[in-house]
């Protein structure tokens, strides 16, 4: 049988996000809410992905995720990514407990589900049994992580390719230009532009006012 996999969003609430994009408040709280849907709903797509686990402190968002196909729960460590990432991944390992959780960025508008299919196929396929990782378009920082839940454990932050690396993670390699395109400042998105967004983000960079 073929590899399936659970995947852990974390969902910073937009309020708080993306806070080096240069834009008014409201419109980067949009923002940020059309990325971590359009990356959930992408996400929700791929042949793969049995499930998306959202992980958000942010009650009212969390209603957002959940209407557009996503399970929900809340952040486990206050102020530690990898820590509720963890706690995450047990709790998917007690609902889903034959697929393997993997950890993907939400800010990633122009993901597309056969990158996130060709990266999850490349580690089912090779070395399911090991953790790996997806590093960003920079070639620094980490988009995707995926384990076994007896081996999972993510080391997000700076310089994360390095110290997944270290741990001794092995890298996925290959295009995957919509999975490494992660956005956090005005020249990320608007390259992400020209690989294609979602239909949020896009529906934000026209509006800038809030969709249902």
């Amino acid at each position: 049988m073929s590899a399936a996999y659970v995947v852990l969003l974390p969902v910073k609430p937009p309020a708080r996000g993306k806070s080096r994009l240069e834009v008014d408040p409201v419109r980067r709280r949009v923002l940020a809410a059309a990325f971590a849907l359009d990356t959930a709903g992408a996400c929700l797509g791929a042949g793969r992905v049995t499930a998306v686990l959202a992980v958000t402190d942010d009650a009212r968002f969390a209603d957002d995720l959940r209407a557009a196909g996503c399970e929900t729960i809340p952040d486990g460590v206050a102020d530690d990514l990898n820590g509720s990432l963890r706690l995450a991944a047990a709790e998917a390992c007690r609902r889903w407990p034959e697929a393997i959780p993997v950890a993907v960025c939400a800010d990633l508008p122009a993901l597309r589900s056969t990158d996130l299919d060709a990266a999850l196929t490349s580690h089912a396929g090779a070395r399911a049994g090991r953790p790996a990782f997806v590093t960003d378009r920079e070639g620094v920082g980490t988009t995707l992580y995926a384990a076994p839940f007896d081996e999972f454990d993510p080391h997000f932050g700076s310089g994360s390719r390095e110290a997944h690396l270290v741990s001794g993670a092995w890298e996925i390699t290959g295009d995957l230009a919509s999975l490494r395109h992660d956005v956090d400042d005005a020249e990320a998105l608007a390259a992400a532009v020209g690989l294609g967004l979602g239909a949020r983000t896009r529906a934000a960079m026209l509006s800038g006012m809030p969709r249902s």
